[in-house]
């Protein structure tokens, strides 16, 4: 993943909306815009496999539209949700309401830890053998549960996670790679 170079970028432009190439290239950084472009690719993939499966036609390029807190859905479509950082992509589509998030594991800052996490939850992470994996993983959840939402974070989040007897959840914990996914669905 680290390893993209402007030719990556330069090779999925074409490949995608216009919408999405405006996207891409907000990201200062080449690495982001290969994962900006990429994971929009590999949603298209994804759509168009739903597609089959569920016999219906699906757009090549989806046409996006955006709910008050700015979170894309297609009209009629599948529920989908995209997240990318340093070690990897994810992307999901679903029947259901889903969120994702996939997260680097490193080294957390504590005033972060207590502006995100109630006091249950930072008692966790620092009783725990790995505190930086541990405050991920409560990470990836909480983001997991604001992108299934559709709201993004816009209120306190030491609590969100009180409130999801109703949902679902598949968590993907690869410290050899790096990385803590965690999937969110209802």
């Amino acid at each position: 993943m680290s390893q993209c170079t402007a030719e990556h970028v330069n090779a999925l432009l074409p490949m995608v909306s216009a919408q999405r190439q405006e996207q891409a290239l907000q990201y200062k950084h080449i690495f982001g815009q290969f994962c900006c472009l990429k994971s929009y690719s590999m949603l298209c993939d994804l759509l168009q496999e739903w597609g089959r499966v569920h016999q219906v036609s699906v757009n090549e390029q989806p046409t996006f539209l955006y709910n008050e807190y700015g979170a894309p859905y297609i009209e009629g479509g599948p529920h989908f949700s995209i997240s990318h950082c340093k070690h990897g992509i994810a992307v999901v589509v679903s029947e259901d309401c889903v969120g994702i998030d996939i997260e680097s594991i490193r080294p957390f800052k504590e005033d972060l830890m207590h502006k995100t996490m109630n006091l249950d939850e930072q008692k966790r992470i620092k009783l725990s053998s790995e505190p930086e994996a541990e405050f991920i993983r409560l990470w990836t959840q909480k983001e997991a549960i604001v992108k299934l939402q559709g709201t993004g974070i816009i209120s306190d989040l030491h609590h969100i996670l009180d409130t999801t007897q109703d949902v679902n959840w598949c968590e993907i914990n690869n410290q050899s790679l790096g990385y803590i996914c965690t999937i969110a669905k209802r």
